[in-house]
Formats: structure tokens, sequence, C-alpha cells
């Protein structure tokens, strides 16, 4: 991967305005896009990548700006994961990871925590990992003195082994209540394990983690006051935030094929033979498949740009949020996020029939866009996207906060 351009950066002015970031984004898909099917299947741990993210100033896009981040809101940094995640699905799930943890503090904290939390990572670059796999229930907390002691495992922990911190979630013992805290990566009993080999998506360092009596100070818990927590509507915006952030990699990948197969398409597919047409860009059947493909993803590129945009008005004014806004706008997430799936597993799977039998060689790579929106779709179940929108229009229910939802 060239380091040319991340020594360029040093050297201009950071972006100032949305348009500027998501181009700042461009450029760091296009030093990713260089090698981006010869490090999918090498599958090493991307530190380089990760160092991009941080050279770029991507990482401190949400960062105040008066700490010396980028100021901006979540509607540009689902543009930005969605251009990074053009070249590389992997490193725009990193860094669209590491914008829900570092957020996490916000949407959980107190604001004496979080206005702390973003002050540092901004000046120390933090990269954020997560070990909240929310399936896995068998992480305990325990006190002692003045400190919290969490112990367990995680099935998963996306990023966590190329990160700065990671945020634990663990259930405090004796009690139902969950604890989360920002601890450093390199905590002694904090192990993560280099058993993600997964079909795709395999530059996520989303291997498992064992907590083996990892310690932090009470006052890290986050949203904790004297040892209570203090609950509140903007909370529960965690899941649709993420889902955003899940809707935003997969568009990202699908309009990558599309870019990647399209020029595949215009300089190496041939003509059928007995079409009657000189260039396959002249075959009716791939104009047209190239034009539907398209169309699909154009539509839900701007459906997820105006759910970000209602989302952002809750990000705004987070003590106004009320549980109708909150749940209307889970339901906007949800659609989104069917369409979302449907388009990118259909535009991934579709580009082979426009680029021809040779575009599936092994060299050309163009496979790691299926596999990789085909591994994280099934996350959650779109089922159950589907029924939190059909409910809602046939009841007006709204979907309960849950883990999921």
């Amino acid at each position: 991967m060239s380091t040319a351009a991340p020594t360029q950066w040093k050297t201009l002015p950071a972006p100032d305005s949305p348009a500027a970031w998501i181009e700042r984004a461009a450029e760091v898909a296009a030093i990713l896009a260089t090698d981006a099917a010869a490090r999918d299947k090498a599958g090493a741990t991307p530190y380089t990548e990760v160092q991009l993210l941080k050279d770029s100033g991507l990482v401190t896009l949400l960062g105040p700006a008066e700490h010396g981040g980028g100021g901006q809101d979540w509607t540009t940094a689902y543009r930005v994961i969605r251009e990074v995640a053009k070249a590389d699905g992997s490193i725009g799930q990193l860094l669209g990871y590491h914008y829900l943890w570092n957020w996490a503090a916000r949407l959980v904290g107190t604001r004496e925590q979080w206005e702390h939390v973003e002050a540092e990572a901004v000046r120390h670059t933090w990269f954020f990992g997560g070990a909240v796999n929310p399936r896995d229930s068998d992480v305990v907390v325990t006190e002692d003195g003045d400190d919290l002691v969490f112990t367990g495992a995680k099935t998963f922990s996306t990023g966590s082994r190329v990160s700065d911190v990671t945020v634990l979630e663990g259930v405090l013992e004796g009690t139902d209540r969950h604890i989360f805290a920002i601890v450093p990566s390199d905590s002694p009993g904090l192990t993560f394990h280099d058993d993600w080999d997964n079909i795709g998506q395999r530059l996520t360092e989303s291997g498992g983690v064992t907590l083996d009596g990892v310690r932090t100070p009470w006052a890290s818990a986050a949203g904790y006051v004297d040892k209570e927590f203090r609950p509140r509507v903007y909370n529960t915006l965690n899941v649709p935030t993420i889902q955003l952030v899940f809707i935003s990699f997969y568009l990202g990948i699908a309009a990558g094929a599309l870019e990647t197969a399209a020029t595949y398409t215009r300089t190496r597919t041939r003509s059928w033979l007995h079409g009657g047409y000189d260039k396959a860009v002249d075959e009716p059947y791939v104009i047209d498949t190239y034009g539907d493909l398209t169309a699909k993803l154009w539509a839900v590129e701007a459906l997820a740009d105006a759910v970000a945009a209602e989302g952002q008005k809750l990000h705004d004014a987070p003590d106004e949020v009320t549980e109708q806004a909150r749940g209307e706008f889970e339901v906007r997430v949800a659609a989104a996020k069917a369409r979302a799936t449907d388009a990118a597993l259909e535009v991934t799977s579709r580009i082979f029939e426009v680029t021809g039998a040779r575009a599936t060689a092994s060299a050309e790579g163009l496979d790691r866009f299926w596999r990789n929106v085909r591994t994280h779709t099934l996350h959650d179940p779109v089922a159950y996207k589907r029924r939190e929108v059909g409910r809602h229009v046939l009841t007006g229910e709204l979907p309960e906060p849950t883990w999921y939802s």
C-alpha cells in the first residue's frame, strides 16, 4: 500500500466541510483500491490500513472542533463510511464501528464522561474497538473497592486487535444492569484471539476476546453516577445508529462492485459471438443490467441519506428524544436496512452476468464484494427488520428497544 498520500496530508489543512471530508475519504479509498483484492486474500491484520485512517484524519471526523476534531455530524460520517467501503468493505466496517464506539460515550455516558472521552480521543487519535456482542451474556462485572472487574468472554470483538481503546460490556454481578466502560486495548487480562476466519469482511479482526479480570475505575462506567445508572431515551439510539453504519458500508460495497465491474466490462469483457455486437458495452442485456442495478442502488442511497438526516435531528437534541420519535426513527432505519441488504446482495452477485466467465478468476477478486455483503448481512435477520416496518404500518406498533431493534 502506498504511503505517499498520507505524507502529503500532513502538509495540507484538514477538510472543513462535508464535501471536503467525503473527498478525503475518496482519496483514502483510492489508496485502498490499489491492492484491495490482494489484501483480502492475504487476510493480514490491517495495522497499515488503520494507520491510513488516522493519517487522513478520518478517525477524528466526529470529534469536537475545539479539540482539533472534524466537527462533523452523522450524515457526513455515513457518507464517509460508504466512500471507504467502495474500495474495501472491511475497512469501511472498521471505520463505521469506530465511529459508533467513539460516539457511545455520548449515547450512554454523562456529559463529564463524554466530553473527557471525546477530547482524549482526538488528542491521541484513538481508534476504537468493541467487545460488545449482545448475544454473549457471559461477561460478569464485579466490584472491588473503587474498581470494576470484567471477567468472561465474547465471541466477536470487531476491530479490537487494531484498536487503541476497547469498549467493554458486562452485567453487574447479582443484578440485571449492564455496564459499559472504555479501557486501553492493552489492558492486563484483555486477550484478543486470532480466530476470525470467515468468508467475508476478512480484515475486520472480528475474532473472540477473553476478559480475565480486566480492571477499570467505577468512574468509567458510562452513564453511572454514584454507582446508579441515569437512563434517558437517547441511550437507546445505539441500535438505529449502528444499523445505519451497516447500511452505509453495504451500499459502499455495492457501489464499489458496480464501479469495478463497469471498468472491467468497458475494458475486458467480450461481446457474445452470436449477439451481433462488436463491444460488450453495446449488448442490450448488459446495458439493461447496469441500468437496473444502478437505479436500485441510487434509490436505496437516497432513502439512506433521508433517514440519516432524520436521525441527525435526534442527535442534535438528545435530551428531547421521545420514545415515539425514537421508535419512528427505528422503523425508518429498518426499512432502509431491508432495502440496502437486498440491493447489495443483488448487485454483488449479478455483476458476473455482465463481466463474463473470465471475471471469476481468483486474481480479479470480484467475489470479495459478494462475500463481504453476504457475511455481514447475516448479523441479524433482515426478516425481523421487515416485521418492524410491517407491524408499524398495520397496527402503529413501535419497535421495543432491544440490542437489535
